[in-house]
């Protein structure tokens, strides 16, 4: 289809035309929002666990759209932020950490992140300041060498409010070191805190520097793509990560069974119900997440409402249950059920 036979978008959007595509709709869209010295693309932030891609990717937009822990395979989903000001629009994406899989489920997430790197155009290599660089991170970066078509490479180091000047710099010869061994080149090397703020706004230029010309994908204001209820499943997830012993981190899950604003409730008083399930493999966990008469399932609750408040505005309900599926994580059927 050349140019001058794209419909419009306002074309699209009057309803007339039934046989209209999805694709169409996105080329009409992207057709009408290119224009000159506009740039726009794609990025991911890689690291092992803990090494900051979430809290960066959430400090960049500008809004918590991602869940970040201390416990290791805390992402699981691919989650998209969108940064855009009036010459760029970058769209960030969050991806679970690349590990040896030892279950189904984490095949399919290595496989996801497999070829989101072959989709972008910007891979943002977290190596956090505070820790010495090691075989996870060699291990992690000599994939990225081995793609077949490699994205421009930028090296972050990340937590930098939490090392000195002198740990810094050695810091940084180690990364000049490593894309030496493994035989790639970091366009930048940028000392960054997500936390602190420090050199946020340079890690965002950087990288629409590196973008080519192109449109906006996604409509002024937007942060995410993500579906509401897989944002709200992530904060319960979140919060019920916290305190608990490290084997279960890998075997829970949230499913959301049900979700709307309760009916009956003036303009002004709006209240959200939420059901969830926190799904485990083993009745020894559930015990764990129930906790003591109950302690840490009130906890989790208490902690994820007001999460879930300040995302979408308006006061919550949470009713969580603890359900078991054994070995859900190596289940074909239950990973297609939780939506992996």
């Amino acid at each position: 289809m050349s140019d001058d036979d794209m419909p419009s978008l306002a074309d699209l959007m009057d309803g007339d035309d039934e046989e209209v595509s999805d694709v169409d709709y996105v080329a009409a869209r992207v057709a009408e929002s290119t224009h000159a010295g506009f740039h726009s693309g794609f990025v991911c932030f890689v690291g092992r666990p803990n090494a900051g891609k979430s809290t960066l990717t959430n400090a960049l937009v500008g809004s918590k759209i991602a869940i970040a822990s201390s416990k290791p395979q805390t992402t699981r989903h691919v989650i998209r932020g969108v940064v855009t000001d009036e010459k760029s629009q970058i769209v960030v994406i969050d991806t679970p950490g690349l590990h040896k899989p030892r279950t189904l489920l984490g095949q399919r997430l290595n496989d996801l992140v497999f070829d989101t790197w072959t989709q972008v155009d910007v891979i943002g290599v977290c190596l956090p300041s505070n820790q010495r660089i090691g075989p996870g991170d060699t291990y992690l970066v000599s994939h990225i060498a081995d793609l077949p078509r490699r994205p421009t490479l930028v090296a972050l180091a990340t937590k930098s409010d939490l090392v000195p000047k002198a740990r810094m710099a050695e810091h940084l010869v180690a990364i000049d070191r490593l894309q030496q061994q493994v035989g790639v080149e970091f366009t930048e090397i940028i000392p960054c805190s997500a936390v602190s703020g420090e050199q946020v706004d340079e890690v965002r230029d950087v990288i629409v520097s590196l973008l080519p010309e192109g449109p906006a994908y996604y409509p002024d204001g937007e942060v995410t793509d993500e579906p509401t209820e897989t944002l709200v499943a992530e904060l319960i997830r979140e919060a019920a990560l916290e305190g608990v012993r490290e084997e279960l981190p890998h075997s829970l899950a949230v499913e959301i069974v049900e979700m709307g604003l309760r009916e009956g409730q003036p303009d002004d008083q709006q209240l959200l119900d939420v059901y969830a399930s926190l799904i485990v493999e083993r009745e020894s966990q559930k015990g764990i997440m129930i906790g003591h008469h109950g302690s840490h399932i009130k906890q989790v609750r208490t902690h994820a409402r007001r999460q879930i408040a300040a995302l979408l505005g308006t006061p919550t309900h949470l009713d969580l249950q603890v359900k078991v599926l054994p070995n859900w994580q190596s289940d074909v059927k239950y990973l297609n059920r939780l939506g992996f």
